[in-house]
C-alpha cells in the first residue's frame, strides 16, 4: 500500500511539473552569413517538453515589422512587444495550439534600412541568405520537422509583404501563410526611389517585378490553387488596409481560397497582440493537417 501511494505522489509530482513547465525564449542566438558577410541574429522560442524529449516540432518562420515609430523593429520585437512567447506557452498549456518552434531572424541592414529581399543594389541579399543559409542551418540545428506540412511563415507589415512574397517565390517550402497589415503595394515611384537612392528607376521597376503579390494574383488563372493555406488580416484604421482588401478582392475574383479579416484596428502591436491568437491557430490547424 504505501509502495503504491508513494507511486501515485511521485505521479501527481511529475503532472504538476508538467503542468508548470513553460517553453523557452533565447533572443541572443546568432547565424554566420557568407552571403551577407556579417553575422544575423535571430531569436527562437522552443516549446514546453523540448528540452526532455527526443521529439521533432513543426516550425514557425515569423518575420518582424520594420516599425511602427517609436519600436525597436527586429528579431526581438515579438517578444518585447508582443509577448509572444506568454501567449505561445498559455495557449500551448491548454492545448490550443500545437507546440511549435518558432523562429525570428533580425532584417536590419546595420542602419540602412529592413529589408527581406535581394536588394537591388546587391548590398544585402537577405532572400538568398534566409533560404540558403538561415532555414537550412535552423533546421540543422534544431530538431525540425522538415517537410512542407511543418513549416509555415509569418509576418507583420514589411514582414508580412516578405511572408507573401516568400510563399510565392518559394512554392514548396511552407504549408501556411500568414500576412498581419502587410505592405503590399504596386510600383510606387517615390516610395521606391527614396527606399533605394541612387539606383536608377528603370532597373527599380525591373528588380521590383518578382516582388508585386497583387500582380502575381492578377495574371494566375481563375480558381488557381496555391498550394498553401493563406490568411491575410489588417486593421480598418490601417493606411495598408486599401491594398489588403484588393489584394483579397483579386483572390476572390480569381475564385482563389484564402482567410480574410479586417479588424477593428491600426498599424500597431495593440492590432497585432489582438490578432496573434487567430493567426496562430490558423496555422496550429495547418500543422494538424
Amino acid at each position: 500500500m504505501k509502495k503504491i501511494t508513494f507511486l501515485l505522489g511521485m505521479f501527481f509530482i511529475a503532472l504538476m511539473s508538467f503542468a508548470q513547465e513553460k517553453g523557452s525564449f533565447d533572443d541572443s542566438k546568432v547565424i554566420k552569413s557568407k552571403i551577407l558577410n556579417m553575422d544575423r541574429k535571430y531569436s527562437i522560442y522552443l516549446p514546453p517538453g523540448y528540452e526532455s524529449s527526443n521529439r521533432s516540432y513543426p516550425i514557425l518562420y515569423l518575420l518582424h515589422p520594420a516599425g511602427p515609430a517609436n519600436t525597436i523593429p527586429n528579431h526581438k520585437s515579438w517578444v518585447s512587444y508582443g509577448a509572444l512567447d506568454q501567449y505561445l506557452n498559455a495557449a500551448i498549456a491548454k492545448g490550443e495550439i500545437v507546440p511549435m518552434i518558432v523562429v525570428t531572424p533580425d532584417a536590419n541592414f546595420e542602419n540602412k534600412r529592413i529589408s527581406y529581399f535581394n536588394d537591388p543594389g546587391n548590398d544585402f541579399n537577405f532572400e538568398d541568405f534566409f533560404f540558403q543559409e538561415f532555414m537550412p542551418q535552423i533546421e540543422k540545428i534544431y530538431r525540425v520537422k522538415t517537410d512542407k506540412n511543418n513549416r509555415a511563415i509569418a509576418g507583420a507589415s514589411l514582414g508580412g509583404a516578405a511572408t507573401l512574397q516568400y510563399a510565392i517565390r518559394h512554392k514548396s517550402l511552407f504549408t501556411t501563410v500568414c500576412a498581419l497589415s502587410a505592405a503590399v503595394r504596386d510600383y510606387e515611384t517615390d516610395y521606391m526611389t527614396k527606399r533605394y537612392p541612387g539606383i536608377p528607376e528603370n532597373k527599380l521597376v525591373e528588380w521590383y517585378k518578382p516582388y508585386n503579390v497583387k500582380s502575381y494574383i492578377d495574371n494566375l488563372p481563375s480558381k488557381e490553387e496555391l498550394g498553401q493555406k493563406w490568411y491575410i488580416a489588417c486593421g480598418d484604421d490601417d493606411k495598408l488596409s486599401v491594398n489588403n482588401c484588393n489584394l483579397h478582392i483579386s483572390l476572390a475574383n480569381k475564385g482563389i481560397s484564402h482567410e480574410f479579416r479586417i479588424q477593428n484596428g491600426a498599424h500597431d502591436w495593440k492590432y497585432w497582440i489582438s490578432v496573434t491568437p487567430d493567426f496562430l491557430n490558423f496555422v496550429s490547424e495547418g500543422f494538424k493537417k
